[in-house]
């Protein structure tokens, strides 16, 4: 049973990621690539709100959800390629150089804990955790598995304490049912006084109850609400009508 200076040491304690704010020397938009994509220079102005469980960034490619996702991962101190902050591995540097404008104000007593999940990178990620096996754990063999079971084997070894968790686009990698796997795994982090940041295009990732969602697009970033997502809207027309939008496509 939780002791009462247990109870009260987790209600004293705050999210990893109070605040992420532009630093003094942030550029104007209109700087030249990352500045002028309308989500980044809106961060750049204003800095972002993130909740304290989890927080969806949706829209479209391009629209500067993952690049955000990136910098905020890389500001925390997150390997630019995926994995946490003890992680070195790198092969072609591509981030933004959106993490060096970034101030994030730590939440008091918050564990420094966290972990990058890119979709995009997790193939040099798994070679390089075989290069580098832990001596306390060793991994499952990643390499091994269907790109889908190494995902969720990935989330069960390493999302398994309170702290900041960035995800791009998990979704890539799973089935249906696999994502509301992921659902369960992100309302267990956040029940348990951790905090996730995901950029997805996955309507039934952004469904998870309690989460808020931000609509990223022209218009830079907008709260939203998963009814009125464009993403939503898309796909309940094109489930109900499919061959209203391939006849246009294969004519």
């Amino acid at each position: 049973m939780e002791s009462i200076w247990e109870a009260g040491s987790r209600r004293r304690r705050e999210q990893p990621v109070v605040t992420v704010q532009p630093s003094d020397d942030a550029p104007a938009a209109g700087s030249g690539w990352p500045t002028d994509i309308p989500a980044v220079a809106q961060v750049l102005r204003e800095g972002i709100e993130l909740d304290p469980g989890v927080t969806f960034l949706v829209g479209e490619n391009g629209s500067g959800k993952s690049t955000i996702v990136e910098g905020i991962a890389i500001a925390y101190g997150l390997s630019p390629e995926g994995g946490s902050r003890q992680a070195m591995h790198r092969t072609r540097p591509t981030e933004s150089p959106l993490s060096e404008w970034l101030r994030l104000q730590r939440g008091v007593g918050s564990s420094r804990w966290g972990f990058f999940l890119r979709a995009e990178t997790m193939h040099s990620f798994y070679t390089y955790l075989e290069e580098n096996p832990s001596t306390s754990a060793p991994d499952v063999p990643f390499h091994e598995m269907s790109h889908g079971e190494s995902f969720l084997a990935l989330l069960e070894s390493r999302f398994d304490e309170p702290g900041f968790y960035c995800l791009d686009e998990p979704e890539a990698a799973l089935s249906f049912n696999s994502t509301l796997a992921l659902i369960a795994v992100l309302s267990r982090i956040a029940d348990e006084g951790g905090q996730v940041l995901c950029a997805t295009h996955s309507p039934v990732l952004a469904a998870l109850p309690g989460a808020k969602i931000l609509e990223v697009g022209d218009w830079g970033i907008r709260s939203a609400e998963w009814d009125d997502l464009e993403i939503v809207n898309h796909w309940r027309s094109f489930l109900d009508q499919p061959d209203r939008y391939l006849r246009h496509l294969l004519d």
